[in-house]
């Protein structure tokens, strides 16, 4: 990930989700307690990279990710997951995350718009990409990433902004 300078329809982008994510907690159907995190398995989903484009591309940039995620879901929509993926540097890396997913519409009892919030560890930006991850020391740097998304029926998927660097569009079903 690049520090470039972010357009103003990005910034107005980012900031328009970040709202959706602080009002979608009030929108929701469910007035179950969301603290502390109740340890039970809703269901597990299982993900994997579609499409990713660099805000700025680069010769060396990989949009090619061959990401495989795991996240599992609580009855409160608190998720842990775990992704393995090939950088934007086809480095093998990792990100171990927790998060939130928030319900912002929901059409029919099939259909789910949705935003989430991940934060946790992204691993494996080494060598001379080192410093393009914010505090990566040692190939390791924290990270959060906002995302929207759609569930219908079995099957997610969700538009990922990586930073200032670009975004990614994954996929996958749950169980």
């Amino acid at each position: 990930m690049r520090h470039s300078g972010m357009s103003e329809g990005r910034r107005v982008g980012l900031l328009g989700l970040a709202l959706a994510l602080l009002v979608a907690p009030a929108s929701q159907a469910r007035q179950e307690p969301i603290w502390p995190p109740v340890p039970d398995l809703e269901h597990v989903l299982v993900q994997t990279s579609l499409y990713t484009r660099h805000f700025d591309p680069q010769p060396d940039h990989n949009n090619q990710q061959e990401l495989i995620g795991i996240e599992l879901h609580n009855s409160q929509r608190w998720l842990a997951g775990g992704a393995r993926f090939l950088s934007s540097f086809d480095q093998e890396a990792f990100y171990l995350y927790v998060g939130r997913e928030f319900p912002l519409w929901e059409p029919t009892d099939n259909v789910t718009v949705r935003a989430k919030l991940s934060a946790g560890l992204l691993h494996g930006y080494r060598g001379e990409y080192q410093d393009n991850i914010p505090f990566n020391r040692y190939g390791t740097a924290p990270a959060a990433l906002p995302s929207v998304g759609l569930r219908w029926g079995r099957f997610e998927t969700d538009l990922i902004v990586f930073g200032a660097a670009g975004a990614m569009v994954i996929g996958g079903a749950r169980f």
